[in-house]
């Protein structure tokens, strides 16, 4: 799968489709922060109630993900990393 977009240019575009879903996420006490984009994969970290919450997996699946496909590429991933930051970098 090829992405018509560098990472660069998905930034701005992911980091507002990630921005509609934050009010869910804080609702139930969680919160994401965004880590960054490699080869047209958007990395995120949950935190909060979301942290190792039982259902998070499926709210990045059906909620945040889903969303950037409509708003951005059918094709894109989003993936959480539970190490943030530190993990991100390492990639």
């Amino acid at each position: 799968m090829i992405m018509p977009f560098s990472d660069e240019e998905l930034i701005n575009p992911v980091k507002a489709s990630l921005e509609k879903s934050i009010p869910f996420l804080e609702r139930d006490g969680g919160g994401l922060e965004f880590l960054g984009i490699k080869n047209g994969v958007v990395y995120v970290h949950l935190i909060g109630a979301c942290k190792g919450c039982s259902s998070s997996g499926t709210t990045l699946k059906y909620g945040l993900e889903r969303q950037l496909k409509i708003d951005i590429h059918p094709e894109i991933t989003l993936i959480n990393l539970d190490g943030g930051a530190d993990e991100f970098a390492k990639l």
